[in-house]
């Protein structure tokens, strides 16, 4: 057990956590990063990223996130694979307490902690991450251009996403596990307008095949009634749609989220309703969930403790 003072403390990793540690040791503020338990955020699950600006012919998760670790460290960010399990925001400096009972005393922080996909709960879907089981239409879409795809949700994302698909796949299934789409009208009528999506109503996934990447699932509709069947699907891709929970437990009662989870920062800037305490990324971004917007976060978290620092 030790405790040591720092200026600026950054809680997670990943392209806003990293991001915010390259401004912040750019501006000689000597950044401490917490990774905490998954080194790079979600990011390292992902195996092609396409979308992100400076990569071209494209770039693999776990390597992105490497080269920003990387970067980090070379302007002088002080990085440590452990986790913080509490934090008292209630003075300055801010009290926070690792795994092994590490107390870190901070002028400034900033939450990098990102959100994570709800999943079904199926072994396949860890055995086929990466490999046909995505949680992001927009981010994997691209690889299954006239390919056959499903999506899981009945919500206004599932509809979404299965609409963001019908423009790339040859079709799309949206499996609903009720007999209603939850989604608003209007997500509902441009899903059932649309040609290529085919909704089954009353189906749950019991699980996924394929030899080298997925290549259908197996469905049972009207499970537990006496109507109960079980079918396959092929399809190439499995994109789960029920929703994301951010990775903000630790600051409940201190500082001010949606009911969702989600940190509420005071637009446009990143910082919280605790002054000193800023959040970048996918813990306070419910709406767009990308790594280039939450790199854009990170950098203006660091910048506005930057500020702060100044002014105090």
């Amino acid at each position: 057990m030790s405790e040591q003072k720092e200026r600026v403390l950054i809680i997670g990793s990943g392209p806003a956590g990293y991001t915010a540690g390259i401004y912040a040791s750019r501006a000689n503020l000597n950044p401490l990063i917490y990774e905490g338990n998954q080194p790079g955020g979600q990011l390292t699950q992902t195996t092609e990223i396409e979308n992100f600006p400076g990569y071209p012919q494209g770039i693999q998760g776990p390597e992105m996130m490497a080269q920003l670790r990387e970067q980090a460290e070379r302007f002088g960010a002080r990085i440590v694979s452990r986790v913080i399990t509490a934090v008292d925001f209630s003075e300055r400096p801010f009290k926070c307490t690792d795994e092994n009972d590490n107390v870190i005393l901070a002028d400034s922080v900033i939450i990098a902690t990102g959100a994570s996909a709800k999943y079904l709960g199926l072994p396949d879907e860890e055995k086929y991450m990466g490999m046909g089981v995505s949680a992001c239409a927009t981010c994997d879409g691209f690889f299954y251009r006239k390919k056959n795809v499903a999506v899981v949700g009945g919500g206004d994302t599932a509809c979404e996403e299965a609409l963001y698909l019908a423009g790339l796949a040859r079709k799309v299934y949206l499996i609903v596990r009720k007999d209603y789409l939850r989604a608003s009208e209007v997500m509902q009528k441009r899903v059932r307008e649309t040609e290529n999506i085919t909704i089954l109503f009353n189906c749950n996934t019991l699980g996924l095949f394929g030899e080298d990447g997925v290549e259908g699932a197996k469905i049972v509709e009207n499970k537990g009634t006496d109507r109960e069947q079980i079918f396959d699907i092929d399809i190439d891709g499995f994109f789960l749609a029920i929703g994301h929970h951010p990775n903000t437990e630790i600051f409940r009662g201190q500082i001010d989220m949606d009911a969702e989870g989600y940190i509420i920062p005071q637009a446009p800037s990143t910082k919280t309703n605790v002054e000193g305490v800023f959040a970048a990324g996918d813990c306070a971004d419910p709406t767009y969930r990308q790594a280039i917007s939450a790199a854009g976060t990170g950098c203006r978290a660091a910048l506005d403790a930057e500020r702060f620092l100044m002014e105090h």
